[in-house]
């Protein structure tokens, strides 16, 4: 089991889908070789250093928490059913509820979807709240995600520091 990095009064909770395989084995969020999370976060200006994952918990000190929409860790997240985020929704409804949150940036489509119902989503900014938190949608930075170089993560979750910071 993969523990949430999570207290209140946090600016952004970084939702992935789920824990992968090696997070999950190690107790640190994105603590496989592959990803890419700690070093998208520290380039596009949210961290002033690059957190090393056995470091995780030190999130918190810069007003951000970590969690995953579903609890099942997996090798790749498209092993997830459609059962289990609809299974999570109560139980992450509820966490966003207690935390209170001022962003949720939900890293990857997959989760969004499942939790809005909806079947089209744009990245970026969401029209509407979730449990009074503002929500983003954010490529996923997993090695999987070959669709978007480091560059191209780094530009997308760049934009939602500066949107962050300019409120």
């Amino acid at each position: 089991m993969l523990t949430d990095i999570i207290t209140t009064n946090l600016s952004v909770i970084f939702c992935g889908i789920n824990p992968g395989l090696k997070s999950s084995n190690e107790g640190h969020h994105f603590s496989g070789k592959s990803n890419r999370f700690w070093k998208v976060l520290h380039q596009s200006g949210f961290t002033p250093y690059e957190i090393e994952a056995v470091n995780d918990t030190s999130i918190l000190d810069f007003g951000y928490g970590l969690t995953t929409a579903v609890a099942r860790a997996t090798s790749r997240a498209d092993e997830l059913s459609k059962e289990e985020f609809n299974d999570a929704l109560e139980s992450f409804t509820n966490k966003i509820m207690e935390f209170q949150p001022q962003y949720i940036a939900f890293l990857g489509k997959a989760a969004y979807k499942a939790f809005s119902k909806k079947k089209e989503i744009q990245w970026g900014q969401q029209p509407e709240d979730f449990c009074g938190a503002k929500v983003w949608v954010l490529p996923n930075t997993s090695g999987l995600n070959r669709g978007f170089s480091l560059d191209q993560l780094v530009t997308y979750y760049k934009e939602f520091y500066q949107t962050i910071h300019e409120s």
